[in-house]
């Protein structure tokens, strides 16, 4: 008899197949086997117990399964390491009433990696699979309902989430900030000064007008003030340092920061990045990308430390390691190539591309700080105005040692430490007068916030802890993508349509899922179910209570009842199939008996005094 090893994609059939050897079969789920049922929310409001139905593709898989299973030895599930892949363990051992399958699982796909495992199985922790089972219950219980309620409003196909809503919400009070913002004229002044030794263009200094600013204000508003600076021109040095500045690099690739870097510098959705990242993760050429962990393995910064000493690269003097964040799912290494001597892998250009960013970010991260020769300068005019003095403030920075930026580049546009200009400021002797050669008036205006990218909304999602990075790609695909509620400009801003800020408006008054702490607060209390501090059902049934008051909320503040028959009025709207003309009207919700409509009025509300055919 054969010993069954069942994984998640078929793509890591071949290569397990290979490691393993004769006497194992190694069979595919494709995923999810079950799910709850599609057209009806699967949960006893009682019990808070989900139905589970065997998916289309799940069901002829099962039924293929089943006999294999039954004639093995042996069934070691070897899902992926997740919440996800906990999940799918249990249904197959459920659904294929396997008595004692062996739990196993493995970051990456080696042969010592998949070996290992597969001599220490274990048995599927139940507390991920509540963890997950809450999770997908509790996306249920908002989202059918809300839905259902927020489209017999707004119109049948608009939908609200638990995690959705919120990432829509933020962009969209962005939007409205970026509208109400009114810009500020303000001035400041910047001075060349003398050229001197090999500098032929001088060197900059700007001023530092703090002891100006008026009562309230942080910013010049005085124009004839700024032109009494710009026509200063002797100063004395008050200050004079030389120093460095060293800048380590940053973490390995985390799911979230994988997928902001993906999108500034190879222009991928987050959803491209991870079906890209997926498929190097199943044909053996990185660890696991759904992980939180920014930190490696002990064994892959040893490598990594040997393949730096080898090919004469600044490995760092000691092994590096980087801060968790509160509440991060770290039971997983950072996303790192298997073997971190291969420069190149992936089937096409784009997986190739991916994989050279997660590489070298990975060898980046064990190698020395880039050390910069820093030269800092602070002067005072001669001069006063107005019984103040005026002090300017010069800063110069050189690359002295490029140490990890060897092979990596910054990817974050918002890091203050990147991309700082050179200010070839000379050796200056402190009380020493210099001259200047001339002052420029800068008029400046105070900025809107900026619009979310893709990427940077999922920087903020993570920071709010809005949901868990593995779900960000599909989310923001659904609100994109699917519902149009977001759309991308050629900037590749973000950008909320009218019914994304219609959905906004008419969910945030009344569910507290559009609160972004009680978002964050759900969020940890999944975490604490798969820590085992608290119980599946206390969490949802808790979550239920509060919504449900909540949508009976909704329905008396935004719904609108038949003047008829008393019962809810459903909105309609589109464009007709027949006449090609739109339409916008409100159906009775019982068409057998009382089939009343209205025409929608201006105001977004029936019009009783229309009626509809």
């Amino acid at each position: 008899m054969t010993k069954l090893l069942i994984v998640e994609s078929p793509g890591k059939i071949k290569t397990i197949k290979k490691y393993l050897g004769d006497g194992w079969d190694v069979q595919a789920s494709f995923g999810h086997v079950r799910d709850l049922p599609i057209y009806d929310i699967g949960v006893n409001f009682n019990s808070f117990q989900p139905t589970y139905k065997a998916t289309e593709r799940g069901s002829k898989r099962l039924k293929e399964l089943k006999p294999i299973a039954a004639q093995s030895e042996a069934v070691y599930l070897a899902t992926d390491p997740d919440r996800e892949g906990e999940a799918i363990a249990w249904h197959l051992k459920d659904a294929l009433k396997l008595p004692n399958p062996k739990r196993i699982t493995f970051s990456e796909i080696t042969e010592s990696a998949v070996k290992k495992a597969v001599a220490s199985p274990g048995e599927i922790d139940m507390k991920l699979v509540y963890a997950q089972e809450a999770r997908r219950v509790l996306d249920r219980l908002v989202g059918y309902p809300a839905s259902s309620a927020l489209g017999n409003v707004l119109g049948k196909g608009n939908s609200a989430g638990r995690v959705q809503s919120p990432a829509l919400k933020i962009v969209v009070d962005r939007e409205r900030a970026i509208k109400n913002f009114k810009a500020t004229t303000h001035y400041g002044v910047e001075f060349t000064f003398e050229a001197v030794e090999h500098i032929a263009t001088g060197w900059k200094a700007t001023w530092l007008p703090n002891n100006f600013f008026t009562e309230g204000s942080e910013y010049i508003l005085d124009k004839s003030l700024a032109d009494k600076v710009a026509k200063l021109k002797t100063f004395v040095v008050q200050d004079f340092k030389d120093g460095e500045s060293q800048v380590a690099p940053k973490a390995p690739f985390t799911t979230s920061t994988l997928q902001q870097a993906a999108s500034q510098k190879l222009m991928f959705s987050p959803k491209k990045t991870m079906q890209l990242a997926q498929r190097l993760y199943e044909d053996g050429h990185i660890t696991y990308m759904r992980t939180d962990s920014p930190n490696l393995s002990v064994e892959a910064i040893a490598l990594i430390q040997e393949f730096c000493r080898a090919n004469n690269l600044p490995a760092a003097s000691q092994p590096r390691t980087f801060k968790v964040k509160a509440g991060s799912q770290a039971a997983h290494e950072a996303i790192r190539p298997t073997y971190i001597e291969v420069e190149t892998a992936g089937e096409t250009d784009e997986h190739q591309a991916l994989y050279n960013l997660i590489r070298l970010r990975a060898l980046a991260s064990q190698m020395e700080d880039a050390v910069f020769f820093v030269r800092k300068a602070e002067l005072e005019a001669e001069e006063s105005i107005d019984g103040q003095a005026v002090k300017l403030t010069a800063t110069g920075r050189t690359l002295k040692s490029p140490g990890w930026q060897t092979v990596y580049q910054d990817d974050d546009p918002d890091d203050e430490e990147s991309g700082l200009a050179s200010n070839p400021i000379p050796d200056l002797r402190l009380s020493s007068r210099l001259n200047a050669q001339g002052g420029t008036v800068q008029k400046k205006q105070t900025k809107p916030p900026t619009r979310f990218t893709e990427a940077s909304l999922v920087k903020q999602m993570e920071n709010l802890g809005i949901g868990r990075p593995a779900t960000y790609a599909a989310i923001l695909d659904n609100i994109i993508k699917q519902k149009g509620y977001l759309t991308v400009d050629k900037t590749r801003k973000l950008i909320p349509s009218d019914s994304g800020c219609a959905v906004v408006d008419h969910l945030q008054d009344v569910f507290s899922f559009m609160d972004l702490n009680f978002t964050r607060a759900l969020e940890d209390g999944l975490d604490e179910i798969a820590t085992g501090k608290t119980q599946y059902k206390n969490l949802v049934a808790s979550a239920w209570g509060k919504l449900s008051a909540e949508l009976e909320q909704f329905k008396k503040k935004h719904g609108h009842v038949c003047p008829e028959c008393g019962k809810t009025l459903i909105r309609f709207a589109g464009t007709s199939k027949k006449t090609g003309k739109p339409y916008d009207l409100y159906r009775c919700s019982d068409e057998q008996a009382c089939k009343k409509a209205f025409w929608t009025g201006k105001d977004g509300k029936p019009n009783f005094e229309r009626e509809a055919v």
